[in-house]
């Protein structure tokens, strides 16, 4: 006689949504701007060189690039200096970020996590992937937490079959 088992998929069947923040991951490559290039002497920038830069230079290789502004060097670097960078860069690149790569990260995250609809997410249980192939910031997390927080039933951290409760809504 031949037993037949029911296999009843409860994570399936269990109503959590899951978010994956991969999803929100921007494609485009990650440049640093390193404005110490641009010192004299490496030490200071001396405005009349930095200005024929600034009009000489091929602002076109940023096209569709994601730019961190930074100095590497200990140096006297004038807030205009970042700001020139800043709006030579920005009809070309797709996105320019005082900072290192890791701002430059969490900013290109937390832009894309702000398209999120939180209502879409109203008294839903949400597990929020943990883990996978992209190296998601903590900074997004963060966001994404802070967005579904005032609506969501619950949030959880992991995959579901093993979640991290994080928060919990008291009714």
């Amino acid at each position: 006689m031949e037993i037949q088992e029911n296999i009843i998929n409860k994570v399936a069947n269990s109503g959590l949504i899951t978010l994956n923040l991969e999803d929100f991951y921007h494609k485009g490559e990650r440049v640093v701007y390193d404005i110490a290039d641009n010192l004299f002497h490496g030490l200071m920038l001396r405005e009349k060189d930095f200005r024929a830069f600034i009009k000489d230079h091929d602002w076109a290789q940023y096209q569709d690039k994601n730019v961190a502004i930074t100095c590497s060097a200990d140096a006297i670097v004038p807030t205009w200096a970042y700001m020139l960078l800043a709006n030579k860069l920005k009809p070309y690149a797709n996105e320019v970020v005082f900072g290192d790569l890791n701002t430059l990260e969490a900013v290109l995250f937390t832009k894309a996590l702000a398209k999120i609809n939180p209502q879409d997410y109203a008294n839903e249980r949400v597990v929020v992937k943990g883990c996978g192939d992209i190296e998601v910031p903590v900074a997004a997390y963060v966001e994404v937490t802070n967005l579904l927080t005032p609506v969501v039933k619950s949030i959880m951290f992991g995959e579901p079959c093993s979640t991290v409760p994080v928060y919990k809504r008291k009714d």
